[in-house]
């Protein structure tokens, strides 16, 4: 009997180290479990008792991260094959791990069994103490298994370039179910897509050839090898396809992207071209349209930025009415710049939200309804299909803090406060202290205190880390510094105490509140 192939599982996650090991039957395929752990610490440590041959590892993970296990892994243990885990938005520190040897890598949005058990399959065989067999393979699987480890990152190329694709002109050609509730069904509808799609290039391309690209659930897309004659033909195909799909009453959109000449760059421009185009119907007033690179509607040339600065000034100043009109305003503009990007504009949304909390949280009204309710609001911006849906999402938003706003009491409006305030909003960057803000406003430190306490909803302490927080919760989402940079720039000379005020008001630590939007760009 062959020996069992010894897998480690690293991953700081418990449910997704569940959901590897219970995703294949591993024993029957030829592998075996040896251990877990979750960090790459513990990992180091396994490795040495356990001897795998395989070490599957997440790349983000707290006290050392999968980049740095591998680099120790092949440099103590090159015998050790390693696949690295990852999201979308990891994809470029992923990349830096090749030269250490990694394996092979999956995208955490596509670890399923069949892919999963391809690439544990793929990596066995540079073992060779394993012995495994390869099953022969063909010209087509040669060009598909190509095209998958193109898709996934890897710099690869075809020996008979010439013979496999003929012509210097590529395009994609896709559809894209809508979500459902029924995946089968999902699925179903986009085999059906899939067939009448080669069926139709078979008849409208003479010279043409086309190649399937792996993609997530529910969604077929074809790569064209085209010979610039038929360019036309193609659209035409396409326009066939929409209606078709149309008069079927299918639930799915149709997209061509625009050409391109290497074929080796399919996987960057599947992600960063095709991808992008399709997101455009975040933004569309017809989500459902047929798009074609070279035929897309009219945008305005240039989109006045939203000034997040001002709007807080303005929720720091109680010009509530002025700050909620410019804020939707912005939001119902957004719809005619299609090309923005849907992660960005979320998260733009979530911050104002985020923000808006936080401010009302320092009035002398009841906010409790609103900071329970906000996750609601980030969950459902975040799930939003259309940009109507997240315009309707941040009006409710709004009125509920008006309704919050109403309840202030009258006269509550207290000018002292309002300077202190005011104050603090623009020296929150520096080493502030209740002693510094008493003896610039010439109070005594011990009557501030109390002053503060009573004529606000919160301490001066507790006031100035919710600033700190706010402000740094703005650079995480926008700013390529590092957290400890970011724990500077707001105020905080000890990083690992601005990682515990963080957690404290948030929720989470600041490197889960910058994951948790980051590794959604494209999940």
């Amino acid at each position: 009997m062959a020996p069992f192939c010894r897998v480690l599982i690293v991953d700081d996650e418990l449910l997704v180290r569940q959901g590897i090991k219970h995703l294949l039957n591993w024993e029957k395929e030829g592998f075996q479990i040896v251990g877990e752990a979750a960090s790459g610490t513990e990992a180091l440590e396994l490795i040495q008792q356990l001897e795998p041959h395989i070490v599957i590892t997440d790349i983000v993970m707290p006290v050392m991260d999968g980049a740095e296990l591998t680099r120790i892994v092949k440099a103590r243990f090159p015998e050790i094959e390693v696949i690295v885990l990852s999201s979308f938005g990891e994809f470029d520190y992923v990349r830096s791990t090749f030269q250490s040897g990694v394996a092979d890598y999956i995208l955490k949005p596509k670890l399923e069994a069949t892919h999963l058990l391809e690439v544990l399959k793929r990596t066995a065989q540079r073992i060779p103490s394993l012995k495994l067999e390869l099953a022969p393979t063909d010209k087509n699987t040669t060009v598909q298994v190509l095209l998958d480890m193109l898709m996934d990152g890897f710099g690869v190329e075809l020996d008979e370039e010439d013979a496999t694709f003929p012509y210097d002109s590529f395009r994609m050609l896709g559809a894209e179910c809508k979500p459902s509730g029924d995946k089968n069904a999902v699925l179903a509808t986009a085999e059906l897509l899939k067939k009448r799609m080669q069926a139709e290039l078979d008849v409208s391309l003479e010279q043409s050839v086309y190649f399937p690209l792996r993609s997530e659930a529910g969604r077929v897309v074809l790569l064209i090898n085209l010979n610039e004659q038929e360019s036309s033909q193609l659209a035409a195909a396409a326009r066939r396809l929409d209606d078709w799909t149309s008069e079927q009453k299918l639930e799915a959109r149709w997209t061509l992207g625009e050409p391109f000449s290497d074929y080796t760059e399919v996987g960057d421009h599947f992600k960063l071209h095709f991808l992008k185009m399709s997101d455009y119907r975040f933004f569309l007033a017809d989500p459902d349209r047929l798009l074609i690179a070279g035929e897309l509607p009219y945008m305005p040339p240039v989109e006045d930025k939203f000034d997040l600065p001002r709007f807080s000034e303005q929720l720091s100043k109680q010009q509530f009415e002025s700050a909620f009109s410019e804020l939707l305003a912005y939001v119902q503009g957004a719809s005619h710049f299609y090309k923005k990007d849907v992660f960005e504009f979320k998260s733009f949304l979530s911050n104002v939200i985020f923000n808006m909390t936080i401010v009302l949280g320092r009035l002398e009204v009841d906010a409790s309804h609103l900071e329970e309710a906000k996750y609601r609001y980030f969950k459902e911006i975040g799930d939003a299909a259309h940009i109507s849906e997240a315009i309707v999402l941040m009006e409710a938003f709004v009125s509920d803090a008006e309704a919050v706003l109403a309840t202030r009491k009258q006269g509550a409006g207290n000018p002292n406060m309002a300077m202190l305030l005011a104050y603090i909003g623009e020296h929150y960057a520096e080493p502030l202290s209740l002693t510094e803000l008493a003896k610039h406003f010439h109070f005594n430190p011990s009557y501030l205190s109390t002053y503060f306490s009573a004529h606000n909803n919160e301490g001066f302490s507790e006031y100035l880390n919710k600033i700190r927080v706010e402000k740094a919760a703005e650079l995480l989402l926008a700013d390529s510094a590092s957290i400890s940079e970011i724990s500077g720039m707001v105020g905080y000379s000890d990083h690992s105490y601005f990682t515990k005020v963080f957690k404290k008001i948030t929720g989470l630590s600041p490197s889960h509140y910058r994951k948790q939007y980051v590794n959604q760009k494209r999940d």
